[in-house]
C-alpha cells in the first residue's frame, strides 16, 4: 500500500478513494474563463483540478481559483523554480515539476524547502518524450524500466533535501508502455501514483486508451488518482474518469447496463438509453439502471439492477430488484424512469 498524501482537502493514497484529476485548457492569461472552467470541473465531480502557470504573471490564477472552488489547485509547472516558489506563496495545494528542468540542485532545494514549510506537496511528472539523456543512454529508449529511472532519479533528488511528500506519474502515449511502466513503479516506489495515458487522443481513441491503460491497472490494484487525457472539454474527463472507476467497481454514481439490441427489439432503445445516460450524467446515486430491449434480456437478465425498463413492441415495463411494476408507452418511460429514480 502506498503512503498518504494531503492535497488540500483531498488524500489520496494509503487505501484513500481514488481521486479524478483534470486540467483546465483554457489560456492561462484568461483568469476569468479558467475560473468558469474549474467551476463547471468542480460542478462535474473533479477531486483535483490542474492548471499550467507557464509565467510568473499566471500566478495570478491561483488566488483567483482558490477564491472561486473548494476543489484542490495544482500548479503545472516547468524551467523557472520562481513560479513554483510564487504558487506555494499564492496558497497553492500542489506542485508538478520535474526536478531536473528546473535548474540547478540549489534551486530543488529552495522549491522542496518552500513546499515542506507550507505542507504542498510535488508530483514528479515523468514521460515518455522527457527522459534524461543518461538514462536513455543506458536503455536506448524508453522502456518501462527508463521511465521508473527516470522517477526514482526525480524522487531521490527531493528526498536528498528531506522532501518524501511525493507523488509520481508515469506516463506514455503507448498502452503497453504506460502499464509495464506503472507494474514496475508499484514494486520499486512506496509513493502514491498518479495514472494516465498521455496524449491519449479524442474524446473517442484517448477513452479506449485511458480505459485499457488506466482500468487494467486499477484492476490490478495500482493506482491512487487519475486523469484521462482527451483533446476534448475538461468536463468530458471527469466523466469518462468516473465511467472508468464504476467499470472496475471503484465508482460513485449511477451504472446504466444496457443491451445491444437485437432482432427481437421493438422500441428505439438505443435513443432511450442515450437520453438515460444523458440524464443521469451529473447524478451522484449509487445505483444500478438497466435499460434492456425486451423481456428475453429484461427483469430476469438485469434482476441485479435498482431499477429498470424492458422494452415491448411499441411499450415498455419498469421494474425495480426484477419485478415489474408498470407498462409504459415508449414515449413516457424514459420520463416515468427518471421520476422513479429521484425517489430512490
Amino acid at each position: 500500500m502506498t503512503r498518504k498524501v494531503k492535497i488540500g482537502n483531498v488524500t489520496i493514497g494509503g487505501g484513500s478513494p481514488i481521486a479524478v484529476q483534470s486540467m483546465l485548457n483554457v489560456p492561462a492569461g484568461d483568469v476569468a474563463g479558467s475560473v468558469a472552467q474549474a467551476r463547471a470541473l468542480e460542478a462535474a465531480g473533479c477531486d483535483i483540478i490542474r492548471a499550467a502557470v507557464p509565467d510568473r504573471e499566471a500566478v495570478r490564477l491561483v488566488p483567483a481559483i482558490k477564491a472561486a472552488v473548494s476543489v484542490p489547485l495544482v500548479a503545472d509547472i516547468h524551467f523557472d523554480y520562481r513560479i513554483a516558489l510564487d504558487c506555494v506563496a499564492a496558497g497553492v495545494d500542489k506542485i508538478r515539476l520535474n526536478p531536473g528542468n528546473i535548474g540547478g540542485e540549489d534551486r530543488v532545494k529552495q522549491v522542496a524547502d518552500a513546499c515542506r514549510a507550507a505542507g504542498v506537496p510535488i508530483r514528479i511528472g515523468v514521460n515518455s518524450g522527457s527522459l534524461e539523456k543518461h538514462i536513455l543512454a543506458k536503455y536506448g529508449a524508453p522502456t518501462p524500466q527508463a521511465l521508473v529511472d527516470s522517477a526514482l532519479y526525480h524522487a531521490r533528488l527531493l528526498e536528498k533535501f528531506d522532501f518524501t511528500d511525493i507523488v509520481v506519474s508515469i506516463k506514455s502515449s503507448h498502452v503497453p508502455t504506460m502499464i509495464e511502466a506503472y507494474r514496475l513503479a508499484a514494486e520499486q516506489l512506496g509513493c502514491p501514483l498518479h495514472l494516465g495515458v498521455t496524449e491519449a487522443g479524442t474524446a473517442r481513441m484517448g477513452l479506449i486508451k485511458s480505459a485499457v491503460g488506466i482500468g487494467s491497472l486499477l484492476c490490478d490494484g495500482i493506482g491512487d488518482t487519475i486523469r484521462v487525457s482527451l483533446t476534448a472539454d475538461p468536463v468530458e474527463e471527469v466523466r469518462a474518469a468516473r465511467d472508468i472507476l464504476k467499470a472496475v467497481g471503484r465508482g460513485r454514481g449511477p451504472e446504466i447496463v444496457s443491451c445491444p439490441t437485437c432482432g427481437r427489439t421493438k422500441i428505439d432503445l438505443i435513443s432511450l438509453a442515450g437520453r438515460v445516460e444523458e440524464a443521469l450524467a451529473d447524478c451522484r446515486k449509487d445505483i444500478k439502471v438497466a435499460v434492456m430491449g425486451c423481456v428475453v434480456n429484461g427483469p430476469g437478465e438485469a434482476r441485479e439492477a435498482d431499477i429498470g425498463i424492458a422494452g415491448g413492441n411499441g411499450e415498455a415495463l419498469l421494474f425495480k430488484k426484477g419485478a415489474p411494476v408498470g407498462k409504459y408507452p415508449e414515449d413516457r418511460i424514459v420520463d416515468v424512469l427518471l421520476e422513479e429514480i429521484e425517489k430512490l
